[in-house]
């Protein structure tokens, strides 16, 4: 069973930064793509960033040149690096990692949501 730890959300006023934290533990053969997810109040969730383990990269329009999203393949962690932040970037925010088990079989694991709160 594999597990997403999240950390680093809070409350910052707009403009300001904040950098999250997701780290993935537990039983598995490899893990893929590793990114991030938010959903803002009344909303669906949407994708922010994403990061392969070959170091592909993938952002939302609404985050690029703001958000930067890195990884430690060696720490199966993934970190997103948020600047320049705006009011309508609170949300909470999901890790989601695409891993495979020693059998083979690739499945999606998510993470329990941090909240990030931008005050204007």
């Amino acid at each position: 069973q594999v597990q997403l730890v999240e950390s680093g959300g809070g409350l910052v006023q707009a403009g300001g930064s904040l950098r999250l934290s997701c780290a993935a533990s537990g039983s598995f053969f490899s893990v893929n793509v590793m990114g991030w997810y938010r959903q803002p109040p009344g909303k669906q969730r949407e994708l922010v960033a994403t990061r392969s383990s070959a170091g592909s990269t993938n952002y939302a329009e609404s985050v690029k040149g703001r958000f930067a999203i890195s990884r430690d393949n060696a720490k199966n962690t993934v970190y997103l690096q948020m600047n320049s932040l705006k009011p309508e970037d609170t949300a909470v925010y999901y890790c989601k990692a695409s891993v495979t088990n020693s059998l083979g079989y690739g499945y999606d694991v998510w993470g329990q949501g941090t909240q990030v709160t931008v005050s204007s």
